[in-house]
């Protein structure tokens, strides 16, 4: 072995807690400090605390309250995606039959939906130059906005056969 390569050793080196216990190690270092040990370590003592060295738990709620945040503004694009006060010129219709709508007097969406609901389809195609297929692309329009066109509720609910 060569001379002066290797530390002190410290056969009686002390290790201090922060609770305060004291015991004895051989080390190269003569003394040495930590903050916990297995007298004050939640899971020898049973007791139920929370060491939170870096901020460990505020990053988790912080976390915790952006994603709810996420969900409520995706609630609420979702919630004006499908307002019955959405113009009608906001959907992804052509221009003959936004142009054919705006003629007749009916602006929003709630116009429109409000019509099917009490007339049905004839109240629609009573209008000079609306017929089958722009009805037919009115409500293909519409559903794929997110909206639920009246006798379109039953057909959601599919009876299950019983086995």
């Amino acid at each position: 072995m060569k001379e002066g390569l290797h530390p002190t050793w410290y056969p009686d080196a002390k290790v201090i807690c922060a609770c305060g216990e004291v015991w004895t190690v051989g080390s190269s270092v003569k003394e040495i400090h930590t903050d916990i040990c297995a007298k004050c370590h939640p899971y020898f003592t049973g007791e139920q605390r929370i060491v939170d060295t870096e901020g460990q738990v505020d990053r988790f709620m912080r976390r915790l309250r952006a994603r709810e945040e996420a969900k409520q503004a995706a609630a609420r694009r979702r919630a004006e995606r499908t307002s019955p006060e959405l113009p009608i010129s906001r959907l992804d219709l052509n221009k003959r039959l936004k142009k054919l709508l705006s003629d007749a007097g009916i602006e929003k969406v709630g116009d429109v939906l409000q019509l099917l609901e009490t007339g049905g389809d004839e109240t629609l195609t009573d209008i000079k130059g609306f017929g089958l297929k722009t009805l037919a692309d009115l409500k293909k329009g519409l559903r794929a906005q997110g909206f639920v066109l009246p006798g379109d509720e039953s057909s959601e609910e599919i009876p299950q056969s019983e086995a």
